[in-house]
């Protein structure tokens, strides 16, 4: 799996990656999140260009899949010479694009490992592919060689991308004082492949919690937590819960590095200007070429098995993290809603989470103010 990881590390500092694959020409591909002219001559010197993106960016760009592309990971489009900031227009703007479908195919192994890679990464998950063989290209060859272009197999990437299995190792902790409590602890946890990391919060002696154990799987939110954005309600959230905590005698705060819903900050900001164009938070995701909610709550559970919590009362608006929990062997015996303060800025955003994700936000929206 060591080569997935720097394979991982070198797209995101803009290198390109040879990915191999049993059966399959391999392909040179480049993340288009960052992409340069440079690295653009590079691959172009290898033959014809492609830009592959996910199904939710095909079906956002109005690409209608043939029979033999239902249910394909990801679709490749031939390139014509465009330049690095033409392929990102194409990757993530909104609108849809006239595309001669016969230079439209489902993407290959090589390139569905393109984009899991991307996707690791947090970057847009769109990538920039050309077939080739480093036994036919000299300088292909050279730069394998001497370690400039790393060769990674596409079996490697999907073991990487597709560990079920996520284990989280206790790293440190310390005390904390919060203005909603007083005594607390921050423990923080690693996953074993080192690309995430997360906070338990825990609020109150572990010996004097009550039982079900109070707790909260809160997705890291830096422009609500920290800065307060009226755009949603994410610190309200954290901060309720915590008080919350405080009044039942403890609780647990599990902080999940999942920004945006798992697609990462800067993600996270290109779907805020595409919703400043209309689009509702589970649209300007899709563009982006996300799924609706990208999030998966394995280490939440894994956290709360570490911190032998087995029994909880979970501060919740999201059926996901409840079934998640109840799935993972956590008893979840009883529910409780958190409601933030509606504003003109964050009620289409509520209203998406109600329709389009199924978040229990009835009572919350019962009362909700004007657009205007």
């Amino acid at each position: 799996m060591y080569d997935s990881e720097r394979a991982l590390f070198d797209l995101r500092q803009g290198r390109s990656v040879y990915i191999t694959a049993a059966g399959e020409r391999a392909a040179l591909i480049a993340s288009v999140d960052g992409l340069t002219d440079a690295a653009l001559e590079t691959l172009r010197g290898e033959g014809q260009l492609r830009l592959v993106v996910t199904r939710h960016r095909a079906t956002s760009m109005g690409l209608v899949p043939t029979a033999a592309m239902e249910g394909a990971r990801g679709m490749s489009l031939s390139l014509n010479g465009e330049g690095p900031e033409q392929i990102l227009h194409l990757a993530m703007a909104k609108g849809r694009f006239s595309i001669d479908p016969r230079d439209v195919r489902t993407a290959t192994t090589v390139e569905i490992g393109g984009l899991a890679l991307a996707r690791l990464g947090r970057l847009l998950p769109a990538v920039v592919s050309v077939a080739a063989d480093a036994r036919d290209s000299v300088p292909l060859r050279d730069r394998i060689a001497s370690g400039a272009t790393l060769s990674v197999t596409s079996a490697q990437i999907e073991e990487m991308a597709r560990s079920v299995d996520v284990r989280v190792t206790q790293v440190s902790e310390g005390p904390v004082p919060l203005a909603e409590a007083e005594y607390a602890r921050f423990v923080f946890f690693r996953e074993a492949h080192g690309l995430l990391g997360h906070v338990a919060v825990l609020v109150g002696r572990q010996g004097d919690w009550p039982d079900p154990v109070p707790v909260r799987i809160h997705s890291a939110c830096l422009t609500g937590d920290l800065f307060g954005s009226l755009r949603g309600d994410c610190g309200e959230q954290m901060r309720g819960s915590l008080r919350h905590f405080a009044r039942s005698g403890g609780g647990v705060l599990l902080y999940m590095g999942q920004e945006g819903r798992d697609i990462g900050l800067a993600n996270k900001l290109r779907a805020y200007t595409l919703q400043e164009h209309g689009l509702d938070t589970v649209d300007a995701d899709g563009v982006l070429g996300f799924g609706a909610d990208e999030r998966e709550y394995v280490a939440a559970v894994a956290m709360l098995k570490e911190l032998d919590v087995k029994r909880v009362l979970l501060l919740t608006n999201n059926p996901a993290k409840m079934d998640a929990l109840q799935s993972g062997g956590i008893e979840v015996y009883d529910r409780r809603p958190l409601y933030g303060t509606l504003n003109r800025h964050n009620l289409p955003y509520v209203k998406a989470k109600l329709q389009r994700a199924g978040h229990w936000l009835e009572d919350m929206l019962s009362g909700a103010p004007p657009t205007k």
